[in-house]
């Protein structure tokens, strides 16, 4: 069994064999275990808008309710891998390990190990550039590291004003745009927070690593 915590009830994770999904209203900070966990904590007061949210709403940056906190004690309690935007603020703020766009595993103090991959690798409309921390697994080495989009930032200067560039462009996760020709559409909330099942087995198969190691120990 895998425990995904702070998921979606009626998203990629429900009604998989072997997965106990912990959504809102089941409270994953209250995870007891035993399982290995995929956690995908909140991250609207930890990503890189949180700032602007801050100045605008006064919702101050990092007071999530103690869910990723939550989430990190999890994965290193009984294993398994956490999921949040890249560049995170709370990565600081717990002392994470800081890992390379460029890709690769970035191993900390702490005994854990973070990277930086793009979901738009695995089907996400939008590049939607993530960073991961793993405790206790297996590190897969096949993860597609690098940016997503189909054209350089070289390539794209020199083309964007064709058609084909256009439609190769990766849609917004957000609602604001970066600047005033930014034409690319944005996505709903839902569809932007929503994780491609391609990368959703590769946390899960992560997750499942830390008890065929204990299997095999």
């Amino acid at each position: 069994m895998i425990a995904a915590l702070y998921v979606d009830p009626r998203g990629c994770y429900a009604g998989l064999d072997g997965v106990e999904s912990w959504d809102e209203a089941r409270d994953a900070r209250r995870y007891p275990g035993p399982y290995p966990v995929v956690a995908h904590p909140p991250c609207a007061r930890w990503c890189r808008l949180a700032g602007l949210v801050e100045a605008r709403w006064g919702h101050k940056r990092g007071d999530d309710g103690g869910t990723f906190e939550a989430a990190l004690a999890a994965v290193r309690r009984w294993g398994g891998v956490l999921e949040h935007p890249a560049y995170s603020d709370a990565w600081a703020t717990f002392r994470l390990p800081v890992p390379h766009r460029g890709g690769g595993w970035q191993r900390g103090l702490c005994g854990g190990w973070s990277c930086h991959v793009e979901q738009g690798r695995y089907g996400h409309r939008a590049r939607k550039a993530t960073w991961l921390y793993a405790y206790r697994c297996v590190l897969p080495t096949t993860l597609k590291f690098g940016e997503s989009h189909e054209f350089s930032r070289v390539h794209w200067r020199h083309s964007a004003k064709t058609e084909q560039a256009r439609l190769a462009r990766h849609a917004r996760v957000s609602f604001y745009r970066n600047h005033s020709t930014d034409t690319r559409p944005s996505l709903s909330k839902k569809e932007a927070s929503a994780t491609p099942d391609a990368f959703r087995d590769v946390l899960l198969a992560m997750a499942r690593s830390v008890q065929l190691q204990e299997v095999t120990a």
